[in-house]
């Protein structure tokens, strides 16, 4: 049995992403970053150089995420777009045109099988983006660069192209990537579409065709099929062949009229089917043998009334930007290795969906004496208890130790037994690297932050403010190490296929 996964599915699946920000019943989604200790083969596999793939399994999608979690930001509607491949223009370069028949077996000029894997846009210098109709038998192009934001085809560089879309100034400061580009929609231009007109054909020239213009209907179910008021195809020959599909009259093949409606269509240059007007009323045989016009029928609703439709719009882009300590609460002391999505997270020890504009993941100890001063991503234990854990910051003004017990063995448990035990009480905690020692402080007070903002203690100890498991991750990405600065934003872009 032989099944696809259709463009419209993947498109209905990104439309209801981007609509799950702004529908009355919305979700909530926070991009996270964490890791901040190294990949190493003994623990999550991989290593810094070559960070490992994650695991599509709850406990490397969901639960070790959550045990290495720094910090999270909520990603507003504002901070998504969809988003297609990004394809420059480049003179000289060969691109394939708009088809809507490219399988395995009819490919594209760059062998693509799929519409959507062929580079039938491209994107110009000044952001501007076209589709391209005809690639002149899949030629270079040869010209200056497109510049036109006419909604009717144009023909440049030996091409026929359509203008699409722009990116707006700001859109290519938030979204552009190396790899991918943003795409909406151009109210002009959508306003501007007719549905099933035909804009472009494919020509075979044949041979033995006497010289001279003449017209044809396109045969097929659109709007007066078949006769003078439909679509209609006027023919140039020239060195006794049929001319390749253009817009300059008297020298390409042109299309006279694009009627309406077409799902399909034919043109039919047997004797008694061509003519010499476009009234279509004085019959005159074109002659020869091999050619043919083929239809190309164009996207529902004409070229240009959806650029996310009809340029492959299934991916989705977030981009969020992480602007120094934020709320203090995501740390610039330490690096960071992973980012994610997670959808409907609650508020810590609540099952009340969070709203916080931003949270900090890690756990926090007050001390009230401390000797020593504490290393990034060093291992503590706690004595009495036998909780271990890892350094993620060490404020030593305000004497805060910040960290983390992931689920791997002097990393969050006990290397021998295997034991995962909470930090608790005012038992003395020591750092395996530094041997500095820290002595909690069993108070309950509320504490300025360097940002001023506060942090509030209960006898010594700071949860997290999202209930670590909760909610759903939906998104997960290992990367090389990404090291924080007091001063430093990152702007985090992710990219979501569907």
């Amino acid at each position: 049995m032989s099944a696809i996964i259709t463009e419209k599915f993947r498109q209905h699946n990104a439309d209801q992403f981007v609509e799950s920000f702004t529908e009355a019943s919305n979700s909530t989604y926070y991009l996270f970053v964490g890791k901040a200790t190294a990949y190493t083969s003994s623990t999550t596999g991989g290593s810094d150089s070559t960070p490992p793939a994650p695991a599509d399994a709850p406990g490397d999608t969901e639960f070790y995420a959550w045990d290495s979690m720094l910090a999270a930001k909520n990603v507003t509607s504002g901070d998504v777009t969809y988003a297609i491949p990004r394809r420059n223009w480049v003179n000289g370069t060969i691109y394939d045109m708009y088809d809507d028949d490219v399988s395995s077996s009819s490919t594209a000029t760059s062998g693509a099988s799929n519409l959507y894997d062929s580079t039938f846009y491209f994107m110009t210098s000044d952001f501007r983006v076209y589709k391209v109709l005809d690639n002149n038998g899949g030629t270079a192009y040869s010209g200056a660069e497109p510049t036109s934001t006419s909604s009717s085809p144009f023909e440049l560089g030996g091409y026929v192209l359509k203008y699409m879309y722009a990116i707006t100034t700001s859109e290519a400061a938030k979204y552009l990537t190396s790899d991918f580009i943003p795409v909406s929609n151009d109210s002009t231009i959508t306003a501007a579409a007719t549905d099933g007109k035909i804009e472009s054909l494919k020509i075979t020239v044949g041979t033995g065709y006497t010289n001279g213009t003449y017209f044809a209907a396109i045969y097929g179910d659109g709007t007066s099929a078949g006769t003078s008021s439909g679509g209609i195809v006027r023919i140039t020959v020239a060195s006794n062949q049929i001319a390749s599909f253009g817009l300059t009259a008297g020298s390409d093949t042109t299309i006279h009229a694009g009627g309406a409606g077409y799902t399909f269509g034919t043109v039919n240059l047997a004797s008694g089917f061509t003519f010499s007007d476009a009234a279509l009323s004085s019959a005159s045989a074109i002659g020869g043998s091999g050619g043919v016009i083929e239809v190309v029928i164009s996207p529902k609703n004409g070229h240009g009334f959806s650029s996310i439709k009809e340029l492959g719009g299934h991916y989705v882009m977030s981009a969020t930007t992480l602007t120094q300590a934020e709320n203090d609460d995501i740390t610039t002391s330490n690096d960071f290795r992973q980012v994610g999505l997670v959808v409907d997270p609650t508020t810590f020890g609540t099952s009340t969906v969070a709203s916080s504009t931003t949270a900090r993941q890690t756990y926090v100890i007050k001390a009230s004496s401390v000797s020593g001063v504490f290393e990034v991503d060093e291992k503590i234990t706690q004595a009495t208890t036998g909780a271990v854990g890892k350094v993620v910051e060490y404020d030593a003004t305000l004497s805060l130790l910040y960290y983390q017990q992931e689920r791997f063995g002097d990393f969050g448990t006990n290397n021998t037994t295997g034991d995962h035990s909470v930090f608790t009480g005012t038992n003395v905690i020591t750092g395996a690297t530094s041997s500095a020692t820290f002595t909690p402080s069993g108070d309950s007070e509320t504490i300025t932050l360097a940002n001023n903002n506060t942090i509030t203690t209960s006898s010594g100890y700071v949860n997290p403010e999202l209930q670590p498991d909760s909610g759903n991750i939906v998104y997960l990405e290992n990367r090389k190490p990404i090291q924080r600065d007091s001063d430093q934003t990152e702007d985090i872009k992710l990219i979501i296929e569907f």
